[in-house]
């Protein structure tokens, strides 16, 4: 009988706590999966790479041959940016058409070299700031563009330094 009572206790212990775990696995999956599916068609449409924070921390440690662009507005990049960003600001809803002279100055900061790699990155994930710029990028013929997704708020979540504009 003590057996039984012990097989039953283990057995309602087991449901309970997978119960909690399924609870908490899936209490924001439907979200999780509209910003997957958005995410994913937006690095479809662009054309563009993606690179992780570990994968961009990496490449700077190695001193890997790249231009890093931040695109968000000028007082957030004056405030604070990944070590030896340059910045142009880009518009957070999606573009679909960009003016002359935002293509001119664009074109300018990138320079001749369409080869070279060109990371984009703004404030966070949802933020389309970067999908806009590297998306031009692009278009305009620059064969190695990437986004960081996670941008400010992944760098300062992994604990890594900022640079302030002089």
């Amino acid at each position: 009988m003590t057996r039984k009572l012990m097989v039953v206790a283990i057995a309602a212990l087991f449901f309970l706590t997978a119960g909690n775990a399924l609870a908490a696995w899936g209490s924001k999956e439907l979200e999780n999966e509209t910003n997957a599916v958005t995410f994913t068609r937006e690095v479809a449409s662009g054309g563009y790479q993606i690179v992780t924070t570990k994968e961009l921390k990496g490449w700077i440690d190695e001193k890997k041959s790249m231009l890093i662009v931040d695109v968000n507005p000028e007082d957030s990049y004056r405030k604070q940016h990944i070590p030896g960003a340059v910045h142009i600001e880009f518009p957070r809803p999606v573009m679909t058409s960009i003016d002359d002279q935002k293509k001119a100055d664009l074109i300018n900061l990138l320079g001749p070299e369409k080869n070279r790699t060109i990371i984009f990155y703004c404030g966070f994930t949802e933020c389309t700031r970067s999908h806009n710029a590297a998306m031009f990028a692009v278009k305009f013929g620059y064969k190695n563009a990437y986004r960081y997704p996670g941008g400010l708020k992944a760098w300062d979540e992994a604990g890594y330094p900022f640079e302030k504009a002089k």
